[in-house]
């Protein structure tokens, strides 16, 4: 569904929302007023428990990276995942491909990450929130992604399909 300046689309089931930058960056006092994020709402049928430790925990998230698509092109002998769980503690995940920091955390329930791709600019990062609700014994992940390079907006969404939802789907079964 697209209306003035915000496009919709749905990949996978999930909804995608990316509203398309405008012709000029920024305003006279510097503020930008174009933006582009991922919000999805993957429900995955496993405690919020066990999604929690794949994502802060660096030998389940390995195990995670075994279903992922990244997995296919990175090399045979890749750097394991590195996590630190705590508010400030870095993380390197998929050969160290993608990186950051954790922001917030509160356990079993929301992850918040400075959230970042090997080949962006020096310093750009983004933010990744992942909150958890259970829904009888699945788990609904109310996922938003902002901050992000311009135009990075379907790569990503499909990178969190492939990446991340349809791999704990499956380590998770």
């Amino acid at each position: 569904m697209a209306r003035r300046g915000v496009m919709t689309a749905a990949l996978g089931g999930l909804g995608v929302l990316a509203l398309r930058p405008r012709r000029a960056a920024a305003d006279d006092e510097g503020i930008s007023h174009s933006a582009e994020s991922i919000h999805q709402e993957p429900l995955i049928a496993a405690r919020r428990d066990r999604i929690y430790a794949a994502l802060t925990d660096a030998a389940q998230f390995e195990q995670l990276t075994r279903f992922s698509d990244a997995v296919k092109t990175m090399p045979p002998q890749h750097d394991p995942a590195r996590i630190e769980p705590r508010a400030g503690g870095p993380f390197a995940l998929f050969g160290g491909y993608i990186s950051g920091r954790f922001i917030e955390l509160v356990a079993n329930e929301l992850v918040v990450q400075a959230w970042r791709v090997g080949n962006w600019n020096r310093g750009v990062y983004s933010i990744a929130s992942f909150q958890l609700h259970e829904q009888g014994t699945d788990t609904r992940i109310v996922f938003d992604h902002a901050g992000f390079p311009l135009g990075a907006a379907g790569h990503l969404a499909l990178g969190w399909q492939r990446n991340y939802w349809d791999p704990l789907r499956r380590l998770l079964a």
